[in-house]
């Protein structure tokens, strides 16, 4: 029974806008991207910091943006770029619900653990 209590774990959400998730997702991987848009002010510098291609992040974040229908990040050349209006209350709402449910998920497990 020691050997239960030392289990841990992660969750995982995925926003999508289509019918299902394989279509237009919102997740950990366009969410960290974001977060580092918001840090550094360049998705170039957010993607080299999670070791990630310039050519991917750019795709991700598209893909993402042409799924929901908004655009998640304001570019502007050489200057950077910045979080849109839409894209903060996404990444916010986002990295909220992960880690209420992060945190609500890991005490149920615990608990049904000492059943």
């Amino acid at each position: 029974m020691k050997k239960l209590n030392k289990l841990k774990t992660q969750t995982r959400i995925t926003v999508y806008a289509g019918k299902n998730a394989d279509e237009a997702t919102f997740g950990k991987g366009v969410a960290t991207l974001m977060r580092g848009v918001e840090e550094t002010g360049s998705l170039n510098a957010a993607a080299k910091r999670i070791k990630m291609a310039y050519s991917k992040a750019w795709r991700i974040v598209k893909e993402t943006e042409a799924g929901f229908g908004f655009l998640l990040i304001n570019r502007d050349g050489a200057r950077g770029s910045t979080l849109t209006k839409e894209g903060v209350k996404l990444l916010d709402a986002y990295e909220d619900a992960e880690a209420k449910g992060s945190d609500y998920i890991a005490k149920r497990f615990a608990a049904n653990l000492e059943k």
